[in-house]
Parts: structure tokens; sequence; C-alpha cells
């Protein structure tokens, strides 16, 4: 209605001016008897009004079609009146969903094109760092080390490119099935076995069940658990030699807790550790740090109907917890 209106405002306007318009002709022309000519004006308002009603009303599915946001896109296609203006829209709709889905289906090629490459290209480089390795393991102390070392970070740098390139397809890369949390955890400790020993920080696993499993995708859980822990130790080295991992029920919810006892996070930064590419206080500090482990970590947690939650205190430390709702823990089942 309201839009009815401001399209019309422009021709009422002009109708009342015109109908004054007469009125002032006909005093000024000497005609002293004016009822009639008010009989006329309100002749000329009663059919205006019929108008805009006959019109609005024959149009009005157009008028709310044009107010309305459309619940999807599928909708462009609805038909209103058999009105030239309302065919002339639905056409133009029509189009541009056609043009709109052209569009889409050129940027998905050109990104999936991109996927492959990256996939690609990850795979290749880890293929010459694993022969740096090779060579690494005959070279005398400190040299192979610190080798080792470099080429471990390279292959973190890799991983972590390679799952953002995999984030934007994930839906179709879950595979859910049931996990234990201890094979999980076991996994992620001989993977980051030299990590450990590099930084001088040990993992301390503590569990109150002897199985906890869960419903999720094993690699991206084991993706998670991995950037928790990397977190963990880098943010750990030089203020503590351990990390709990624990393994808990809480309110018939599992509970995967990494607790470390290093620098932890600045009140200022809480809000924003799992934006992309914020590296925060500590990132400054921590050159490694690039900012987007915990936002990889946090968008495949919410995609796999996980739940990641933190507390921290500057000085004392953080605890992160991957939680697992009920429909999700098949141990209480």
């Amino acid at each position: 209605m309201k839009l009815f209106f401001r399209e019309h405002t422009f021709l009422i306007a002009i109708q009342i001016i015109q109908f004054f318009v007469v009125l002032s002709i006909y005093w000024l022309d000497g005609y002293q008897h004016l009822l009639p000519a008010f009989y006329a004006v309100f002749l000329g308002l009663f059919f205006l009004t019929g108008y805009l009603a006959c019109h609005y009303f024959s149009r009005r599915k157009f008028y709310r079609r044009l107010t309305n946001e459309l619940p999807s896109l599928d909708d462009s296609f609805q038909t209103t009146e058999a009105s030239p203006i309302s065919q002339a829209l639905d056409y133009l709709l029509k189009s541009q969903y056609k043009h709109y889905q052209t569009r889409i289906k050129e940027l998905e090629a050109k990104q999936d094109e991109h996927l492959k490459f990256m996939d690609q290209w990850v795979h290749q480089m880890k293929t010459p760092l694993s022969v740096i390795e090779l060579i690494a393991q005959n070279l005398d102390e400190p040299e192979s080390s610190s080798i080792r070392e470099e080429t471990d970070q390279m292959k973190t740098g890799l991983n972590t490119i390679l799952y953002m390139a995999r984030l934007r397809t994930i839906e179709q890369d879950f595979h859910i099935k049931p996990v234990n949390l201890s094979t999980i955890i076991k996994e992620v400790n001989s993977e980051n076995k030299r990590f450990y020993i590099r930084n001088r920080v040990y993992p301390s696993v503590l569990q109150q069940k002897e199985e906890v499993i869960v419903e999720t995708d094993e690699k991206w859980l084991f993706f998670i658990f991995s950037q928790l822990i990397n977190n963990a130790i880098k943010y750990s080295k030089g203020m503590s030699n351990r990390v709990d991992i624990t393994i808990f029920e809480k309110e018939g919810e599992a509970v995967l807790e990494i607790k470390d006892f290093g620098v932890g996070i600045p009140e200022t930064d809480k809000r924003r550790v799992f934006d992309p590419f914020y590296t925060g206080e500590n990132g400054r500090k921590f050159r490694e740090s690039t900012g987007m482990g915990l936002y990889l970590a946090k968008e495949a947690a919410d995609h796999l109907g996980h739940r990641l939650e933190f507390e921290s205190k500057l000085g004392q430390g953080s605890a992160f917890q991957v939680i697992f709702g009920k429909t999700q823990n098949l141990t209480r089942m």
C-alpha cells in the first residue's frame, strides 16, 4: 500500500492542483455560483479515487511482490498479474536469475580448479620435504635437528593451506562415524612427538572413562585437535613443561579439553581469537602465528556440530574445550 501511494503521489498532487486551477478560473471570470464547480470537483475526486482503488486492487499482488523480500532465488520465477508491467518484471527477474546461475557455475568451476591446484601443490611440496628430512638424518647435530625443525614448520603450514582450501567444500568432505577420543589423542601426540621434545613441553593425558566414543569426522577432528595442541605447546614454551589433555563427560556431553599453563590470552583479544588472520598481542610476540589455526578449528567444529569454547587468564594459561553434544556422545547410549 505504501509503495502504491508513493508511486501515485505526483498524480494525486497534479489532480488536486488542477481542481484548484479550474475553481480559480471560474472565480476570476466572474462566475459567482461555485456550487456546480464544487460538484464537478467532487465528481473528479470520486473518479480519481475509484481509478486508484481499481488500479491498486488489480495489481496488489504486484506491489506486494515489490515490497516483500524473496524467500529464495527460486521464487524469482513466480508470476503475478497479466499486466504488461508485471510481465516485464517477471521476464527481468528470470533473465537476471539465469545470468546469476551462469555466473555462479563459472565461479564454482574456477574455485574447483583452484582447490585441485592447491591440493596437488601441497602434496608435491611434501615429497621434497620428506627427502630433505631423510638427508638431515645423516647430518651431525645440531644441523640435523635445525633442518627437521624447519621442515616440520613447513609441513604444518602446508597442512593449514590444504585444510583452508578444503574448508570451502567441507560439507562434501565429511565422513561421520564413531571415533574413540583416546585413539585420536595418541595419534596426534605421536605426530607431534618431535614438537613436544623440541619445545620441552610434554602432554599429560587424563581420562575419566576407559573409552569415550563420539560421532564425528576423524580427519577433521584430528586437524582440530592438532591445531589446539600446537597452540598450547607454542604458547607454553619457556613458562611451563606440560599440557593437560583431559577427556570427561559433563551433563551427558563428551568433552575433550586441552589446557596449557602458558602466557594466556589478554582480555582485549578474547572476542577475536576465532577471527581469520587475527594474531593478537601474543601473535606479535610469537612470529610463527598466522592467525588461521583457531579460525579453521572453529569453522570445522561448527560444521561438525561441535562446540569450541575456551577460558583463559593472562599469565596463567588457557583451556580449550571441544564439546560433543548429547546425540554425538555414543558412550552414554
